[in-house]
């Protein structure tokens, strides 16, 4: 097994190189620009953008990997409402030029989606569920796994997550738990809507949830998110317990008063049914994950 990793600097794409250390998995670890892993040696490190065709093929053809895994892309919902070309090119077309290289190498491809696929109407989805996405980001990762589904290959997966969270070298970006841990821990002040409800997943976990699929030969689609789905306020308020942090300068609000450019699914949450039969796949609860953090 040789594991191509897309967006290796980012928190999903440093836990699976950590797996493939922990577990003598042969890999190489792309992301664009220079490596940010400081547990990833340089010889494993190769530099990427995946928005260029030929660099891909490049790659590919000197990697000539078995499986990868794609984690890159641009994930700032916001972001993505506002720069809807950028979004489409890094989400969809780039998504397109893996896919064919990798499918040319006769390898598994597996990309990593997202809860927001759903509207957020129902709640508890299963992996058979109608998507129906409701902002430029969400129609991006639908249009690429309907990139898989609608091609003639078989050997692929799709993994939707929600909320990943963890610590890592060098992140770009932080995430809520390790955001919220720090702002309470410094009584920061903090406005946290309670009209969103998510299931929080440890980026360990889902590192090895998406590990397992491809150990166990596993293909199509695949929900790997915590066991627990609550409000975002709810998350902070229990991040404030374990820690005997004072919940004094946190203000409850609503997500209309946030005049955010995209929608998001007012309730979310997976069925992980098939996930712990198919893959024994067992989730920590947050409070179980919190002093990794």
């Amino acid at each position: 097994m040789r594991v191509l990793i897309t967006g290796s600097n980012g928190l999903l794409g440093q836990k699976i190189v950590k797996y493939c250390l922990a577990n003598n998995i042969d890999f190489v670890a792309t992301s664009k620009g220079d490596n940010r892993n400081n547990s990833c040696s340089e010889s494993n490190y190769k530099e990427l953008d995946i928005t260029l065709q030929n660099q891909i093929n490049d790659l590919f053809s000197t990697v000539q990997p078995t499986h990868v895994i794609h984690t890159a892309a641009i994930t700032n919902v916001d972001y993505c409402e506002l720069n809807p070309e950028e979004c489409s090119l890094v989400n969809v077309t780039a998504t397109e030029y893996l896919m064919s290289a990798t499918f040319n190498c006769k390898a598994h491809f597996q990309l990593l989606s997202t809860d927001f696929v759903f509207d957020g109407e129902k709640g508890n989805y299963s992996e058979g569920d109608k998507v129906n996405p409701l902002s430029k980001y969400a129609v991006s990762k639908v249009k690429g796994e309907q990139l898989l589904m609608g091609s003639p290959e078989t050997n692929w997966s799709i993994v939707r997550t929600i909320i990943v969270y963890g610590k890592a070298d060098n992140l770009s970006r932080t995430n809520l738990i390790v955001w919220a841990k720090e702002t309470l821990r410094s009584n920061g002040e903090m406005k946290i809507i309670d009209d969103q409800f998510r299931s929080p997943t440890f980026a360990d976990d889902l590192a090895k949830g998406c590990m397992s699929i491809l150990e166990k030969e596993k293909t199509g689609v695949y929900h790997l998110s915590g066991p627990e789905t609550m409000s975002i306020y709810t998350i902070v308020e229990r991040i404030a317990k374990f820690y005997n942090y004072s919940m004094e300068n946190v203000v409850k609000m609503s997500s209309a008063t946030l005049n955010q450019p995209a929608k998001r699914p007012p309730r979310t949450g997976f069925s992980l049914t098939k996930a712990i039969n198919n893959l024994e796949y067992s989730p920590r609860k947050l409070e179980d994950t919190l002093d990794e953090c």
